[in-house]
């Protein structure tokens, strides 16, 4: 059995054009970039209120989010107050600093309520998330 040593293109078709293989390519690549931007991350949505002299707090928190409805969310779970306490006396916990997350429209009665039992479980470093303008 003889092989060709030189395979030539059929009937006079010199090259591959790749044209339309580029086009191909780009209408992939601007699909995938457009779809990939409308994936909603799960979680509580919460508009922070906007603040001019907010610092970036790199530490391990406690995440306490407040939402607009006067609900408080940990790690996604409802918390009544008294379940909050409870959850905040556990032993790791009080060493831990807090983030309180609340919506702008939360009522500020429901925030300080949050930071005074903060305060009476003995943690010290509280501190409220804002949004820097």
């Amino acid at each position: 059995m003889r092989f060709k040593r030189h395979i030539e293109l059929e009937h006079g078709l010199r090259y591959i054009d790749i044209a339309p293989l580029i086009d191909i390519v780009f209408q992939l690549l601007i699909f995938f970039m457009l779809t990939s931007s409308f994936i909603m991350q799960p979680g509580i949505k919460v508009n922070l209120p906007k603040a001019v002299t907010s610092d970036v707090v790199k530490e391990n928190n406690t995440v306490i989010v407040i939402s607009r409805e006067n609900i408080v969310y940990i790690n996604n779970n409802v918390f009544t107050v008294k379940e909050l306490k409870s959850y905040l006396s556990k032993g790791g916990n009080i060493n831990k600093p807090i983030l309180i997350k609340a919506d702008k429209r939360a009522s500020l009665g429901r925030v300080v309520e949050i930071w005074d039992l903060c305060r009476e479980m003995g943690i010290d470093k509280v501190n409220i998330a804002t949004d820097q303008e």
